[in-house]
Parts: C-alpha cells; sequence; structure tokens
C-alpha cells in the first residue's frame, strides 16, 4: 500500500502534530507491506506565508529533524521536499483546468480559516487552491492511504471527487485514496481551539521546560469549577483532554475525583506538567544532535527528492498518454 501525507514548515512542531498525524505516520511506517512518503510541504506553506519566504528552508530542516527525533526512519520512509519534485506544479496546473471553482469555495476549511485568521491577507487564489495541490500531492504517488488528521477530510473527499471527475473525462488511471485517522485526531491548544500555531495556542514537541511551565499555568480549566471542592466537569476541560491524549493510567481516577469535588485544577496542572516534560525530555535530547548535524538532514532530504522524482515521472508519463499530450 501506498502512503503519502506532509506538513507544512511553518515552524517548530507541536504535540497537535505529534497525536494528530506523527504517531499514525510511525504505525504505518513499521508495516513491511507499506511504501511510505512523507514531505515537506513547502508549496503550501506558501498559501499562507507567501509574503516572507526567507524562513521555509530552514523550517524544512526543524520539521525534518523533529519527524527523526520521534523515530521516523528514511531507510523505511521516503522523506521529501516538495518543491524539488516539479511534477507536483504540473499535475496541480492539470487538476485546476477541470476542477469547479464552486467546490473550492464550497470547502469547509477554507471558510473556517478565512473567518479564524485575521492577521494574513488569505485573499489569494493559492489558498483558494489549496485542496487542488493537496489533491496533486496524492494522486501522483498513486497513494491508498493517506494520515491526516479530522479537519482535512474535507480535502481529501476533494480529492475523491476530482479522481471521479478525471475518470468521467479520461478514463481510470488514480486510485480512489482512503483517510487513515488517529484516535486522537484532534488536539486542543491551550485556548480551546485545535492546536494550531495559527491560533498561538501550541505546546512544542521540543518546547523549553521554563516556558512549557509556564504555558501550563495558562491552559483553560473547566469554567463552572472555582474553588477545588466544587463539583467538576472535566470533558470541558483542556487540562483533562491532554491526559487523554497521553494515555495517562490515572485517567479514570482524575475524572472521577474531578467530578466529586475531591481534585484542584492546580493538582491537575502540577501532574500534567510532570507527564509533559517525562515525554517531551528525551525528544528535545534527540532533536538537538540531530539538528547540529545538518548536512546530514540536508542528505535525507535530497536522497528523498531523487526517489520522489522517479516515481512522479512514471505517474506523469501515464497522465500524458491519457490526455492525449
Amino acid at each position: 500500500m501506498v502512503v503519502l501525507s506532509g506538513m507544512r514548515p511553518t515552524g517548530r512542531l507541536h504535540l497537535g502534530h505529534y497525536f494528530g498525524a506523527l504517531q499514525n505516520w510511525l504505525k504505518l511506517q513499521e508495516c513491511n507491506e507499506n511504501k511510505c512518503y512523507f514531505m515537506s510541504a513547502d508549496w503550501h506553506a506558501l498559501t499562507t506565508d507567501y509574503s516572507d519566504t526567507s524562513k521555509i528552508d530552514d523550517n524544512t530542516l526543524d520539521m525534518v529533524a523533529d519527524w527523526l527525533a520521534v523515530g521516523l526512519n528514511p531507510k523505511k520512509s521516503i522523506i521529501f521536499k516538495q518543491s524539488c519534485v516539479p511534477q507536483h506544479n504540473e499535475l496541480f496546473l492539470i487538476l485546476s483546468m477541470l476542477t469547479p471553482l464552486g467546490w473550492l469555495y464550497r470547502c469547509p476549511t477554507y471558510k473556517d480559516q478565512i473567518k479564524e485568521i485575521k492577521n494574513k491577507d488569505l485573499n489569494n487564489y493559492g489558498f483558494l487552491g489549496y485542496p487542488i495541490l493537496m489533491s496533486a500531492d496524492i494522486l501522483l504517488y498513486m497513494t491508498d492511504i493517506v494520515p491526516i488528521g479530522a479537519d482535512q477530510l474535507p480535502h481529501l473527499e476533494f480529492t475523491r471527487n476530482i479522481v471521479k471527475r478525471f475518470t468521467h473525462l479520461y478514463g481510470k488511471l488514480f486510485k480512489t485514496p482512503k483517510a487513515k485517522l488517529t484516535k486522537e485526531a484532534k488536539v486542543l491548544g491551550l485556548d480551546g481551539r485545535k492546536m494550531s500555531k495559527s491560533y498561538e495556542n501550541t505546546i512544542l514537541l521540543t518546547e523549553d521546560i521554563d516556558v512549557l511551565h509556564s504555558k501550563i499555568n495558562k491552559i483553560i480549566t473547566d469554567p463552572l469549577k472555582i474553588k477545588q471542592n466544587d463539583l467538576g466537569h472535566p470533558k470541558q476541560c483542556v487540562v483533562f483532554s491532554f491526559y487523554q491524549i497521553l494515555n495517562s493510567e490515572e485517567l479514570l481516577t482524575i475524572q472521577n475525583s474531578c467530578e466529586l469535588g475531591l481534585r484542584g485544577c492546580m493538582t491537575c496542572k502540577r501532574n500534567l506538567m510532570d507527564k509533559l516534560v517525562e515525554f517531551i525530555k528525551p525528544l528535545n535530547n534527540e532533536r538537538k544532535h540531530l539538528i547540529s548535524d545538518r548536512k546530514y538532514l540536508e542528505g535525507i532530504i535530497k536522497m528523498g527528492c531523487h526517489e520522489a522524482i522517479n516515481i512522479a515521472n512514471a505517474t506523469m508519463k501515464k497522465i500524458h498518454k491519457v490526455l492525449k499530450f
């Protein structure tokens, strides 16, 4: 089975990336039946950060270092940079020709981000056409499985519709990709919204411990639990949501004691701090080792790009044939 996924190189990775995507990537990588492609989606980064591209290459290396720190293995997976494979752009152009504008304007994630992101001008075709480029990424490698978060499901359905339209116009060529979701597909940020760099509500995978302490103190807890002995509602508490994704052995005990008013919010935050330090510290140490050898990281990306180009070339030859070019 062919697996493809990617991330935009817009900065260091956070817990949402790990529990919403990377954890899934690692499981798929370890299956011998899978051929995995993991992509730094630097063209996608331009959809929102087109005004300043100076950090994209450095961000790619930082992101790949995070990937390797959590366990991605370049001997088992193809790790590459989207912009090094020009066939992504060619297929994006072809698919743009057959995509109705109405499909793009109705995309739920387009509407949500236009509403939520106020500090950037998103009035550009690149942002509107993001789902078409994502479709090109997926179809270029004849992908079977796309590991994504729940918020990306509309984009995958968009891709499936493009496959149907392409098949109707030119004949059967592409596979119909399927989503692979993690159990914790949506991780909440410090403010209760989805964890996202755009919302500035993240905890980094390699967060500085002092900064982590400050962030934990600011997390929104149950708004109805004012005093320690007030009856709590843990399912409405962001702190409790972190216990859930960390698979804490004490989860049921924490839930019951909160609901009965036997546990205060500060106790929960202190315990959460200890668990996050335990999780983050080894990743931080491994990342520091990796990022100190940038030539090693560049070599991994270069090797992955070479393999990706070979596959992409083969796909484009098939596309040219059915288009009668």
